[in-house]
């Protein structure tokens, strides 16, 4: 096996991009940043800049340049671009939520198995190690239930209070967190369920094959002084608690580029991979259709 670094092209030249994806594809030493692409040509060229990389001129030209491809644009447009990468023999690292409607999320996942190619979701919190501890001590305990919350002020204002986020809401955007966090603790979600409003608060009930049930408090809306992340699992043995208050987030970029380098090198499916996002998706598809949920 070849241990040369992961030549990634990044797509999306936002304040994402700029933030995460960029500068942790460029710090090695598993991968390299190979090239930025986006639509806005000018963000690309200063992104690009900015790290010592050309800015491809057309997507195409990305694909040619890279072994893997990163996405950090709007879920409807990773979706329809991350399936020509699949389909061209990159592998893809994606953003959740991996598209906006689930027939969209099953074209990609179905472009990267008959691709054959290694694809990988960003669920940011399952690369920190507080979480990998918790959930091992999940698997542990015997939960009849949990209460979770993700809750943030970025939508009333912000480089994130635009576009899809504050149209489809803190479902599209936290949700996705809480339902892998919640399925991986208590076991797989068999049915879920939605109230509230989208873009002020959402209440979710999951129902887990285990018997367990979950509820989850979502909201981008709220004036908290910081963000506030927590799932508490309940049983006859007592309680056990994740909280991410204090958690240095840049700690997981070093771990998603590793086990992304290492996926793509061995070719071996990362347990986040597409299909763990399809999952997600057609469980946020279930709970955007609840009537109960309201705009």
């Amino acid at each position: 096996m070849t241990t040369a670094p992961v030549r990634v092209g990044l797509v999306g030249a936002g304040a994402w991009a700029a933030r995460m994806h960029a500068p942790m594809l460029a710090a090695g030493p598993e991968t390299v940043l190979g090239a930025v692409w986006s639509r806005r040509g000018d963000a690309a060229g200063a992104l690009a800049a900015a790290h010592g990389v050309p800015a491809a001129p057309t997507f195409t030209d990305l694909l040619r340049s890279c072994d893997a491809v990163a996405f950090a644009v709007p879920p409807d447009i990773q979706a329809a671009l991350a399936v020509e990468a699949a389909r061209a023999g990159r592998a893809v690292l994606l953003e959740k939520p991996v598209a906006l409607d689930l027939d969209s999320a099953r074209r990609l996942a179905d472009a990267v198995g008959e691709a054959g190619v290694v694809s990988q979701v960003v669920f940011t919190k399952r690369y920190h190690a507080r979480t990998r501890a918790f959930l091992a001590a999940a698997g542990g305990f015997d939960a009849d239930g949990a209460r979770a919350c993700y809750l943030h002020s970025g939508f009333l204002g912000g480089p994130f209070a635009t576009g899809w986020r504050l149209t489809h809401g803190a479902l599209f955007d936290l949700g996705p967190h809480l339902l892998d966090l919640l399925d991986a603790a208590l076991g797989p979600i068999v049915d879920v369920r939605a109230a509230g409003r989208r873009s002020r608060w959402t209440e979710l009930t999951c129902a887990h094959r285990s018997g367990a049930v979950s509820q989850a408090s979502l909201s981008g809306g709220v004036a908290v002084p910081r963000v506030v992340t927590t799932v508490e699992l309940f049983g006859a043995a007592g309680t056990l608690a994740y909280d991410t208050a204090g958690m240095d987030h840049d700690e997981c970029w070093p771990v998603v580029r590793a086990e992304f380098a290492e996926a793509v090198r061995t070719g071996r499916p990362h347990p986040l991979d597409v299909h763990r996002g399809l999952m997600i998706q057609e469980l946020l598809a279930r709970a955007a259709a609840d009537p109960a949920l309201r705009d």
